[in-house]
């Protein structure tokens, strides 16, 4: 009995190692992908794929991307491939680019498009954008006419993707830029927000004609103004702005020229005080020189008492004919 379990336990352990080993091996050579590989017509060799194993490349990957691009009747290496995919590169999207842009006859070699893809950019969806362009629609840009009217545009840009400039071209961001700085250029130079609302097409032949593309990754295909408003009259506003500033520097000099008149005022009535405190001083030596006599003193004095009279009498007479007293 012994002796049958200790069999039955060898070759359960036999079986056991047998399992492994095939399961080690058909990891390492993926017959199925060899297979499907001949059977496509793009070959790959069993040590090929047992190397891929080692240089830890998905070989299921590579295979299918070769088997692809030569069901596209597109010739590609194995060796490129791998070299992408170790380098960080997307090989399923390059290769599906690669096949997207023979079909519709645009020039795109292995080189081009990996370089594109490591560079960061969607090939793909660059090689769709090239034979489907896309439409940009650029946000609300408000911009003064000559006579001070504010108007508020919107434009769509139709874009297409330029292959040979992906690779260093700027993006959408400065597409819209210098879409916007055209459209503010072109509503600043009209004479009138009237030239603007009636013809809006001259904005988009405006920036057409300064081939704004220039250095990006896209060609412009057409600009059209989706929209236009009217906003403020910013030219008012100006000069309201203008006139209340000049109002208040004008303010500013009267009042400068009121308080000097004020300090000049004061001025005149201090020397008139100081001449008055004068006066007794000169009587005092005319009555010491003998020029004036006890008799002209007070003849002065009831000249000044009746000048003083008649004021006072003038004052009230103002006062009862509802005048304002002085």
């Amino acid at each position: 009995m012994n002796e049958l379990m200790s069999g039955l336990a060898g070759s359960v352990g036999l079986l056991v190692a047998v399992v492994a080993t095939l399961a080690v091996l058909l990891y390492l050579v993926p017959i199925p992908l060899w297979i499907a590989a001949w059977a496509s017509g793009a070959y790959v060799g069993l040590f090929t794929l047992i190397a891929m194993r080692l240089r830890r490349v998905p070989p299921s990957t590579i295979v299918t991307a070769r088997i692809s691009a030569a069901k596209a009747g597109i010739e590609m290496s194995i060796n490129d491939l791998e070299a992408h995919f170790l380098a960080g590169g997307n090989v399923t999207r390059v290769v599906n680019a690669m096949i997207s842009a023979d079909k519709a006859n645009i020039p795109l070699p292995f080189k081009r498009a990996a370089a594109i893809d490591l560079a960061g950019r969607n090939v793909l969806e660059a090689v769709q954008m090239s034979v489907l362009p896309k439409v940009i629609e650029t946000p609300r840009i408000a911009a003064v006419a000559k006579d001070g009217i504010q108007l508020i545009a919107v434009s769509r840009v139709t874009v297409r993707t330029n292959i040979d400039r992906l690779v260093g071209g700027a993006g959408e961001e400065t597409i819209m830029a210098r879409v916007g700085e055209g459209m503010v250029s072109t509503i600043g130079s009209a004479k009138s927000h009237k030239d603007v609302l009636e013809n809006p097409d001259h904005i988009s032949k405006h920036i057409l004609a300064k081939g704004l593309d220039a250095g990006t990754a896209y060609e412009i295909l057409s600009i059209d103004i989706a929209d236009v408003d009217v906003g403020e009259n910013i030219g008012a506003k100006l000069q309201i702005d203008q006139a209340n500033a000049d109002k208040q520097i004008a303010q500013a000099k009267a009042e400068e020229r009121r308080a000097m008149a004020v300090a000049l005022e004061q001025e005149m009535r201090a020397r008139v005080v100081e001449a008055e405190a004068e006066v007794p001083r000169a009587m005092a030596e005319a009555f010491r020189a003998g020029n004036l006599g006890i008799m002209d003193y007070y003849r002065m004095k009831n000249m000044q008492a009746d000048t003083a009279m008649r004021e006072e009498i003038a004052s009230t007479g103002d006062d009862a004919t509802g005048g304002q007293k002085k």
